[in-house]
């Protein structure tokens, strides 16, 4: 009876096995916005994230994961699977008068899904650019966007200021869209207008086609803004730190919340949830804390682009392990198609590169080298170090292996603790102002204390000429100036596109 019974636990396990592997499964991208290394729970954090840790816990916790120093670059990485090298964003995030955008002949994320039959949405900041409407969400993928389309704004009027022409004050208007449409919402807070956004498309999604949604949370990115509610969760905080801990409880809490609408509607258990940050936390007035790594938003040191992130679902078949192969924003576009069985016809050549085995069977990343960035338009600081090779008067940063090499001016490279922490800010400098070559082993040294540029000349030499090698690959770098058409005042007060 044992040996029957056996044979059909196993028969229907079977059944049940091929059964899934023919559903496509749901994919749930949340991305925080300047959500720092030590601000969640299990990086041992004073701001209490119970949710997050949770779904970590039950997942694959990435500890050696990479992330843009800024939004538009991370965002652009995302959807496009390139280097910004590729796609001319190299210099910065785009600003609201700034004709520029994601090139339109990369397929984003959202395309290649959609063309294998998933229902596609966007929650949230899109910040790719939407001086044309050809950029603007809806046509790159998404069968709806909600949210809004610059870099920052204020959480409830969702009014947003920038500059339009130089010399002149900073104008301002409200972006907030339903699709193409522009509106002035309710002062809801963002992320609880955000979150209730995702329930409704929840509650109504029909469950014949597997979903993508694409949650870009304002949260936590300044205006330091929050309900007095969540404060009440971290009262043992003050100043700029409560306001931003408030601001992560509110997201812990609004994400719980979009777990349950996913399970009472029945996608839950063929659902991928990926959660990470776009860039390292703004530290001090900002609220955020990237301790002990060096640096922070803005950055090319690790406190910049080391991210906050994890993987949770039954697809991947593993819970409670934390990965320290290395992975970067881009390699999601690859390893998402592929998971959805979609093709990678008719993109652009990829960085980006399929992580699926890695997460689901813990194979060693096929990633060794990753290009952090090359700026050309950064001010070029000190004199070349080598005339043989890359130019280390730019702004520069590459990982190869366990070596890291920073180039020009990667930003302030500060080792910032948090408010409560009892400890100094202890300064990065060096009294250099024109060193410009920075090499470190992250397997031994990952907070960048000690570097080993003249230690190791040749690992240095080496790895500026993967630089020089990629440099060669690299487009012309866009960055218009800003555009006084693009004036709220223009069109009812709002932002949206000017160009016809």
């Amino acid at each position: 009876m044992a040996k029957v019974l056996y044979r059909y636990v196993v028969h229907i396990s079977f059944i049940c096995s091929a059964l899934c592997q023919t559903q496509k499964p749901n994919i749930l991208f949340i991305l925080a916005d300047d959500y720092g290394y030590n601000d969640i729970g299990y990086h041992g954090s004073d701001i209490r994230t119970p949710v997050l840790n949770k779904l970590a816990d039950g997942g694959v916790t990435l500890e050696n994961y990479y992330v843009q120093p800024l939004s538009t670059p991370t965002r652009s990485q995302l959807m496009s699977g390139r280097y910004q090298i590729h796609t001319g964003l190299q210099h910065g995030d785009i600003t609201n008068a700034q004709p520029n955008g994601l090139p339109l002949n990369s397929p984003t994320l959202a395309d290649k899904l959609k063309e294998v039959g998933y229902s596609t949405h966007a929650v949230g900041k899109w910040h790719l650019g939407f001086y044309k409407k050809e950029f603007m969400p809806t046509n790159r993928g998404f069968d709806t966007h909600y949210g809004f389309l610059s870099g920052t704004e204020n959480h409830y009027t969702h009014k947003a200021c920038a500059l339009i022409s130089q010399g002149e004050p900073d104008v301002c208007g409200t972006d907030f869209r339903d699709g193409l449409q522009s509106f002035n919402s309710t002062i809801t807070y963002s992320t609880e207008l955000y979150r209730d956004r995702v329930l409704d498309i929840v509650s109504k999604h029909d469950t014949s086609k597997p979903l993508f949604m694409y949650l870009a949370l304002q949260a936590v990115h300044t205006p330091l803004q929050v309900p007095d509610e969540y404060l009440k969760s971290v009262p043992y905080l003050s100043g700029y730190r409560k306001t931003y801990a408030g601001m992560v409880v509110a997201m812990d809490q609004a994400i719980d919340k979009i777990v349950a609408a996913y399970q009472d509607k029945g996608l839950w258990n063929n659902t991928l949830l990926i959660f990470s940050t776009d860039n390292g936390g703004l530290v001090k007035q900002g609220g955020g804390s990237n301790w002990p790594l060096r640096g922070f938003k803005g950055s090319l040191w690790e406190g910049g682009i080391r991210g906050v992130a994890f993987v949770h679902g039954n697809v991947l078949g593993r819970d409670q392990v934390v990965s320290k192969e290395l992975m970067h924003v881009s390699d999601w576009y690859p390893t998402l198609v592929g998971l959805a069985g979609g093709s990678l016809n008719g993109t652009q050549p990829l960085d980006g590169v399929d992580q699926w085995k890695t997460l689901s069977q813990g194979s060693t990343s096929p990633r060794e080298i990753l290009l952090h960035n090359i700026d050309p338009l950064t001010r070029p600081i000190g004199e070349r170090v080598y005339n043989d090779t890359f130019d280390t008067r730019v702004r520069a940063a590459l990982r190869w292996k366990q070596w890291k090499i920073l180039t020009g001016n990667p930003g302030n490279g500060s080792w910032v603790p948090g408010e409560c922490s009892g400890l100094e800010t202890k300064r990065g400098s060096g009294g250099e102002p024109t060193k410009n070559l920075w090499l470190f082993d992250l397997s031994r040294d990952p907070n960048e204390m000690d570097d080993l540029s003249d230690v190791y000349p040749d690992i240095s030499k080496k790895l500026l000429g993967m630089l020089a090698d990629a440099n060669r690959t690299a487009v012309p770098c866009s960055y218009p100036d800003p555009d006084p058409k693009a004036n709220p005042s223009n069109f009812g007060g709002f932002w949206g596109p000017w160009v016809l």
